[in-house]
């Protein structure tokens, strides 16, 4: 099986360098449903897997992202503001709850309605990004006026999911920043300031899971070997795979894996 699972790990790879879909959101529900693992193992699992990707692309994007393309430091703040009270206070919920069976049903749930709420996120990204446009043009006095603090409130969203399901700090947390910071940040901008406010929130979440006893060192060590070739073959590809072409497919498989899930 070790072999199988670095074939996953390096098709999750291209699949992220490709779309730049978050890794969490094909590695839970690929080690689930086709693995068996359990779904707190594989959580966990997963956020260290994720902390570990991520925190090598917010250097990239740390250091050569300049004044244009790099991370915005003020908006990962309020970010973490709400998003690791959040993780730590899930965690705590979760180490309460001792039948394995009851945890393992409610984290199945969670991670299958993620999934589908992040193929909606990235089927109907531009289409946000245009209201949100609109709306920050329009009423720009009371959009700036609430800005933080529902950044803040987006971040504890974000929390709860990630550390309940190890989904949602890439599709859905960019998405988020689509419909606050409309005008404020370029593209490059928004994914290095998405991946940067995830390292942190990984870390914790994933953390919090391996005190729990959630956590697979050696799954971890065979999914990153396949994994780090797979993120450069994908980044690689992603210029010559058309994006009208990739993100509905990739929407269709996330609807169809969540709702396995839920089912």
């Amino acid at each position: 099986m070790d072999w199988l699972h670095a074939v996953a790990g390096l098709f999750v790879g291209v699949m992220v360098g490709m779309t730049g879909v978050g890794g969490g959101s094909l590695m839970a529900p690929i080690l689930i449903l086709l693995f068996g693992v359990a779904p707190v193992t594989a959580v966990g699992t997963d956020l260290w897997f994720a902390a570990i990707t991520k925190a090598v692309g917010g250097v990239v994007h740390h250091r050569h992202g300049g004044t244009e393309g790099g991370p915005d430091y003020e908006v990962i703040r309020r970010l973490c503001i709400g998003s690791l009270p959040a993780a730590i206070i899930v965690l705590l919920l979760l180490s309460q709850i001792d039948t394995h069976q009851v945890k393992s049903g409610f984290i199945m749930t969670a991670l299958g309605v993620v999934l589908i709420l992040t193929a909606i996120a990235t089927l109907f990204r531009g289409r946000f990004h245009h209201w949100a446009v609109h709306a920050r043009t329009d009423t720009a006095g009371r959009f700036l006026r609430y800005q933080a603090g529902l950044t803040v409130m987006a971040g504890a969203a974000l929390g709860i999911m990630v550390t309940l399901t190890s989904v949602g700090a890439g599709a859905l947390g960019a998405t988020l920043l689509l419909l606050l910071y409309p005008l404020r940040m370029r593209l490059q901008k928004l994914i290095a300031t998405d991946i940067v406010h995830a390292v942190p929130l990984t870390l914790v979440a994933g953390i919090g899971h391996l005190w729990i006893g959630n956590f697979n060192g050696m799954l971890l060590l065979n999914l990153l070997i396949g994994s780090i070739p797979g993120i450069i073959i994908g980044s690689m590809l992603a210029s010559k795979v058309p994006e009208k072409v990739l993100q509905p497919l990739l929407a269709v498989v996330l609807i169809i894996a969540g709702w396995r899930l839920i089912a």
